[in-house]
């Protein structure tokens, strides 16, 4: 047997281990049976959590592959190299090895739904009402068809860009079924959903790259030392990120700190978090002891600590398996359908007071605050630090869009916004129309190109060359033309409201989610073409900035109009199944919404007026700077210039007569 199907052994038998020794701990191994009570049977009992186990070692197994190939193995102008285009190619089996497990997984689950044995639920038929119209089969539906997807294109992938592609969508396959899972009923269901989607993607990134990393040294491929190096870096952000998401669903969880010793799910957490700390002090001891032997040709001791890290991590990842099929304390929620659809008691009427003191914590918006914060930050600290200078006015103008995007999502707004139309106007507005102009006026993207530093090697990318990379995408150059830009920032508007769209978004978490981040990015890309100091594949100039923002802004009064003089609510059932009884009929305050949207416009097309003006003044002047230089050095080479002052001169002449 080869080192490496050792190592692969290892880790699926440690993830065995601690699947069965937690299930057996958590009681979920040998139920109580009650009489007269159908039970699935021990085939489905041991199946469920054995396949769930699959499903998850496959995809971070994929995940980690693709991680390796597209980010930490160095490339050449953006081809994989050999190691890593035999990496792509194992990421197909595992990937369709995936949505194999994803299939037997959701046999069980109906197996165990209706308490039968699999062979009859497929004889039965039950699988494609299960696949298409419940929640938990949806999910493992899509990661069917995303495992299949990223195993037929990691064939023909030999670009860095395409295997990165390739890793964001099996990213994106890890969250389906973390959001219909224990999360999706917990007390705060959103910092729940959002903690454990969070949790997953650092999880997988962190574990898988790890696993393949290991493979990567018991081959003993080349580049060992700058691929660990790479890695290094990045998982203490992953470890990080599953940190603080792994507290933050806790909390959403649990009710008291007592569960912890007094239920079996805490004290499966109890046990998840000893190994975590046990994990972070082994990362440590690698970035102290075993990065430096590497670094001097002496890769053993790098070996066979991270193997047995590896090893650590999947019996982890059995225990989480467990922790899954280990239902959670008890809580005791309060016969509220308002509180079943917000996560939080119906506030109280709306007041200045309120919105300032009633902050609702959401995790994802706070998460991408606090990192477009720090990270500014640390740029603009790198370039101080080695005697660059920063203009002052783009850090405010950052930290100010910050501030208020901030304060859109996680104060009483965000929290009135769940619940009254005019409240979510505000929102939107803000979102699209305040935060990106602040954003974009700081140069995120310029101040990245010159904090970063290029790869260390000529040809290879580091996250400078991604970021010249995308920038000059075929992709950006698209979405980036002026035109496409204001059809997505006025087009998606109407496509949201007078469309279904706004109903679903508003019903689910992950919707409303996604309906947020819209209306930020849609903002940025538009604000960017107009006011944008970064460098953009099309630059407009300042009196075609002008007519364009001109042209645009009467779509969104239009839009208020338009509500304004609709006779039906919007999302009807959930501002009814809400029961609000303040704040007067939903239809006046769809009404007070469209009032919003009509005369919110002004302040946002005000500053970008301001800021046109600032940016044209300063190029001319840059432009008048650059030829009165240009005249100095070579004052007798300008010919039309020494023309136009000996004309000047004649008149003067003519008029005094001479």
């Amino acid at each position: 047997m080869s080192k490496t199907a050792r190592v692969a052994l290892g880790t699926v038998a440690a993830a065995v281990a601690g699947l069965v020794i937690a299930l057996i701990a958590g009681g979920a191994a040998f139920p109580r049976v009650i009489p007269g009570i159908p039970v699935a049977g021990a085939l489905t009992r041991w199946g469920l959590p054995l396949s769930k186990l699959g499903m998850d070692a496959a995809a971070v197994a994929t995940v980690g592959l693709l991680l390796v190939a597209a980010l930490l193995l160095p490339s050449d102008k953006g081809m994989l190299g050999k190691s890593a285009l035999g990496y792509v190619k194992a990421a197909s089996w595992t990937a369709l090895s995936w949505s194999g497990f994803a299939f037997l997984l959701m046999l069980f689950q109906l197996s165990d739904l209706y308490t039968d044995s699999v062979a009859n639920v497929v004889l039965k038929n039950y699988i494609p009402s299960y696949a298409t119209q419940v929640g938990n089969g949806i999910a493992l539906t899509l990661v069917i068809l995303f495992g299949v997807a990223i195993a037929l294109f990691s064939r023909g992938a030999i670009t860095a860009g395409a295997a990165a592609g390739l890793l964001v969508l099996g990213l994106v396959a890890l969250l389906p079924p973390a959001l219909t899972g224990h999360a999706s009923s917990s007390p705060n269901h959103d910092l729940a959903t959002a903690g454990l989607s969070l949790h997953l993607t650092g999880l997988a990134l962190w574990v898988g790259g790890l696993v393949v990393l290991v493979v990567h040294a018991v081959r003993k491929a080349p580049q060992l030392e700058q691929t660990a190096a790479r890695f290094s870096r990045a998982a203490l952000w992953f470890y990080v990120i599953v940190g603080l998401s792994g507290v933050l669903s806790v909390v959403a969880r649990l009710t008291a700190v007592s569960d912890l010793w007094t239920s079996s799910y805490g004290v499966l957490i109890v046990a998840k978090t000893v190994g975590f700390v046990l994990l972070g002090y082994i990362g440590w001891f690698h970035r102290q002891r075993t990065m430096v032997g590497l670094a001097a040709g002496q890769p053993r001791a790098f070996t066979r600590l991270a193997a047995g890290e590896a090893l650590l991590m999947f019996a982890t990842v059995g225990l989480a398996v467990a922790l899954s099929r280990t239902p959670p304390p008890v809580v005791s929620l309060p016969a509220d359908r308002a509180f079943e659809l917000l996560g939080f008691a119906m506030p109280p009427p709306m007041t200045l007071q309120t919105l300032a003191s009633m902050w609702w914590f959401d995790l994802f918006f706070a998460a991408i605050a606090a990192a477009l914060a720090i990270l500014y930050g640390a740029a603009v600290y790198r370039l101080l630090k080695r005697g660059d200078k920063w203009p002052w006015g783009r850090t405010a103008s950052w930290f100010i869009g910050v501030a208020i995007l901030v304060i859109a999502t996680q104060s009483g707004v965000a929290r009135y916004a769940k619940v009254m139309f005019s409240v979510h106007m505000v929102e939107h507005m803000t979102l699209s129309m305040i935060v990106p102009i602040f954003l974009v006026l700081g140069a995120p993207v310029t101040l990245a190109l010159r904090a970063l530093k290029p790869a260390a090697r000529r040809g290879d990318r580091g996250p400078r060359e991604w970021l010249t990379t995308i920038l000059h995408s075929r992709a950006v150059k698209v979405i980036a033309h002026p035109a496409i830009a204001t059809a997505i920032f006025i087009a998606s508007t109407y496509a949201l409201y007078f469309t279904p769209l706004f109903a679903g978004a508003m019903e689910e978490h992950l919707g409303h989610i996604a309906m947020t981040l819209h209306f930020l990015l849609s903002g940025s890309l538009f604000f960017w073409v107009i006011i944008g100091v970064d460098p953009s594949p099309h630059k407009l100039p300042y009196v075609g900035r002008l007519l364009l923002l001109f042209v645009t802004m009467p779509f969104h009064a239009f839009f208020g109009i338009a509500l304004m003089m609709m006779g039906t609510v919007l999302a009807a059932d959930w501002y009814e199944q809400l029961g609000r009884t303040w704040g007067g009929p939903l239809l006046a305050d769809q009404n007070n919404g469209g009032a919003i949207a009509w005369g919110f416009g002004e302040i946002p097309t005000l500053i970008v007026l301001l800021a046109i003006a600032v940016q044209w003044y300063r190029d001319e002047d840059r432009t008048a700077r650059r030829e009165d230089r240009r005249a100095d050095r070579n004052p007798a080479g300008d010919t039309a210039l020494n023309d136009y002052n000996d004309y000047l001169a004649r008149l003067n002449k003519a008029d005094k007569g001479e």
